[in-house]
């Protein structure tokens, strides 16, 4: 690899398999310019692996390194961990969807006890289990550099989210932990909320897709009143129910830090809902509150809507797929009367008519910061889209396809 000057290779989705791979990392050897190499999406395999693990031992510029759904093994993530002990100029490694299993994980683990320049490591999608993750959690206790470690779509039980609660309590570097689609329930939602009351550091958690339930969301919500660090939670689709929401609620009128709430598929119906808005007529922090797909019908949403008369922080709602008609969107077009923080709404895909639309169009009439609004998959007709239409015509902020007014 003579070039001398080419500092970014990006060959995802192509065929490349460990014999052209071997080649390419032969070079690798000694080229002097490279920072980013994207392999994913090929048939990398452990030999290929094993070829870069030699490169790397070498190379001086790589910082970051692509190699997602490549085919690679316990022995090809074994021989890269090797190579990390010695390598110290990458930074970013994406493993996502090989299949290091819990012996790939251990021998990871290892680098965190060495190495310290490796920031991310994304490792989701590597059937790895509680066995590897608590090796991984063992080397966090000491490491000092990584900053973002994604653990999604493993199988990760209890057992191993407790090891990596305990590690985070002693961690002072780890700022982004993606734990989405494991099989967390209650039991390990209780042990990472002991985290928060002692970590100083993490800032985002995603939980999506796990089952953590009302126990588990009634114990986060308590470390919440005390966390004053993270900024993003994710609860997508973790059975919470009316008791969890309305813990997490009241957790956030105290709560001074947290931007982006996400529970969305939860169970929180109108009850969650009016707690939730209870909230926004105090919280002055959160920004994005997601509650698509939870079981919210009007009631919910005129709650909503009142509060958001007198918040003035909340720029993004998430609304669709829930059972909002043409009375909650008379409730929320009131609020654009008034309402000069929200930008994004989105009522998409819910059961709102021509009624709701000419309500929700006469607001935009005047409204000047509503940026983005989804209507798409509802009952609207002619007459609704002929309001909407009206009132683009005066309003000079509004971003509305056409196309998205009805089903």
């Amino acid at each position: 690899m003579a070039n001398s000057k080419l500092a970014n290779l990006h060959l995802s989705y192509n065929s490349i398999e460990s014999n052209g791979a071997q080649v390419l990392f032969e070079a690798l050897k000694t080229n002097s310019t490279l920072t980013t190499l994207d392999l994913s999406e090929n048939w990398i395999e452990d030999d290929g692996a094993v070829a870069l693990s030699e490169a790397l031992k070498t190379n001086s510029t790589l910082t970051t390194l692509y190699l997602s759904s490549s085919s690679i093994g316990e022995r090809g993530a074994q021989a890269l961990a090797e190579a990390l002990k010695i390598n110290s100029t990458l930074t970013f490694l994406d493993l996502c969807d090989n299949s290091t299993g819990d012996i790939g994980a251990q021998a990871l683990s290892e680098v965190f006890k060495i190495n310290s320049t490796l920031m991310t490591l994304n490792l989701c999608s590597n059937s790895i289990g509680d066995n590897g993750t608590h090796a991984l959690a063992e080397a966090l206790k000491t490491n000092s550099t990584l900053a973002t470690l994604d653990l999604n779509s493993n199988s990760i039980g209890d057992n191993g989210t407790q090891a990596l609660a305990e590690a985070l309590k002693n961690n002072s570097t780890l700022i982004t932990l993606y734990l989405s689609y494991n099989s967390i329930g209650d039991n390990g939602a209780q042990a990472l909320s002991e985290v928060f009351k002692i970590n100083s550091t993490l800032t985002t958690l995603n939980l999506h897709g796990n089952s953590i339930g009302d126990n588990g969301a009634q114990a986060l919500g308590e470390a919440l009143k005390t966390n004053s660090t993270l900024t993003t939670l994710n609860l997508h689709g973790n059975s919470i129910g009316d008791n969890g929401t309305q813990a997490l609620a009241e957790a956030l009128k105290v709560n001074s830090t947290l931007a982006t709430l996400d529970l969305s598929s939860n169970s929180i119906g109108d009850n969650g809902t009016q707690a939730l808005a209870e909230t926004l007529k105090i919280n002055s922090t959160l920004a994005t509150l997601d509650l698509s797909s939870s079981s919210i019908g009007d009631n919910g949403t005129q709650a909503l809507a009142e509060a958001l008369k007198n918040n003035s922080t909340l720029i993004t709602l998430y609304l669709s797929y829930n059972s909002i008609g043409d009375n909650g969107a008379q409730a929320l077009s009131e609020v654009f009367k008034i309402n000069s923080t929200l930008t994004t709404l989105n009522l998409s895909s819910n059961s709102i008519g021509d009624n709701g639309a000419q309500a929700l169009a006469e607001a935009l009439k005047t409204n000047s910061t509503l940026i983005t609004l989804y209507l798409s998959s509802n009952s609207i007709g002619d007459n609704g889209a002929q309001a909407l239409a009206k009132a683009l015509k005066t309003n000079s902020t509004l971003q509305l396809n056409p196309r998205d007014w009805s089903a």
